[in-house]
């Protein structure tokens, strides 16, 4: 591990030793797969934001013209980037895919400040730190709220966004309130507490996913759930499910003037195409891409396609 500094997040040492242990075992997959992520994790590094330890993993040339930062969504973590990372990399771009604080193996805020605009502040003191610059941005379902929080509030060099899974949803008091109870129970009480992943496997190939995803991938998508820090999961959702962010929506994207792609899944029964087609529609510099086929998961259903889609927009805006 000599690319990655010390100190590091509890989470992030835990999780290695259980790869370690894995590397051990007698099942050759799971040997395989714990020298993949092994292997990643060589690519990670720790830096202070916030007053919090942020996990970010930066890897692929270092003389890349062109870099993106790619943003995880609700409940999720870095490594649901992993395959799009791959593929960005081969094809020359620098990439660097964080967790938010309270996510992945960044510490999670004693304090409980899980916000959107928590969440941009500290993306901005990264980019900062990182000396990011001209680079673009691809985020996944809660992320493009982090994102147009950021380039809206903070001085950047953004050149181009890709959001996945993500548009204006129908609001009212009833559904707010419904929505931010069913889905903080159902995660916090339900999913974070199972000790299998196939349970989380039918859940998401049900309501989730349009295509069979690789069991690794569902691991990787368990992981997430125990990474993730309850009151953030509890928190963001209770504020993207509120009508002030629903109001709030359609004139944060108004303002924005970076070019956006607005990716839809075509199955999506969460962020069906409709709702993301009328958000792009409120876009000044917004393009629409309805994927066939496809469910809320397109990183892990799809990352070819997620993949092409990212280096198109790159391509369209370097």
């Amino acid at each position: 591990m000599g690319n990655t500094p010390t100190p590091s997040s509890r989470k992030f040492q835990d999780y290695r030793e259980k790869l370690l242990a894995r590397q051990q075992s007698q099942n050759s997959a799971e040997q395989r797969r714990a020298t993949y992520e092994l292997s990643l994790m060589e690519d990670s590094h720790f830096i202070d934001v916030g007053g919090l330890l942020h996990h970010y993993h930066d890897s692929g040339p270092r003389d890349a013209k062109e870099t993106v930062l790619l943003i995880h969504g609700w409940d999720c973590w870095w490594m649901w980037w992993h395959h799009v990372i791959k593929a960005l990399n081969k094809a020359g771009i620098r990439t660097v895919a964080y967790d938010m604080k309270g996510h992945g193996w960044s510490e999670n805020d004693p304090a409980n400040h899980y916000h959107i605009d928590h969440f941009a502040r500290d993306l901005d003191e990264l980019v900062r730190k990182l000396d990011l610059r001209n680079f673009h941005v691809a985020a996944f379902s809660f992320g493009p709220f982090v994102a147009l929080d950021y380039v809206r509030r903070y001085e950047n060099s953004v050149k181009s966004m890709v959001f996945f899974n993500f548009g204006f949803l129908p609001n009212s008091e009833m559904i707010s309130k419904v929505a931010t109870t069913t889905l903080t129970f159902v995660f916090n009480n339900m999913m974070r507490k199972l000790t299998w992943w196939v349970p989380a496997y039918i859940f998401a190939r049900l309501v989730l996913a349009k295509n069979t995803v690789m069991q690794h991938d569902i691991m990787i998508g368990f992981e997430s759930l125990g990474l993730c820090a309850s009151e953030a999961i509890e928190q963001t959702t209770c504020q993207i499910a509120s009508l002030e962010t629903t109001n709030m929506l359609p004139e944060m994207v108004k303002s924005v003037k970076v070019p956006i792609m607005f990716v839809a899944g075509e199955g999506d029964s969460i962020m069906t195409s409709e709702n993301t087609k009328k958000l792009q529609e409120l876009a000044g510099n917004g393009t629409y891409v309805c994927v066939p086929e496809c469910g809320h998961l397109i990183t892990l259903e799809l990352p070819d396609t997620a993949s092409a889609l990212v280096l198109r927009q790159v391509r369209a805006h370097s």
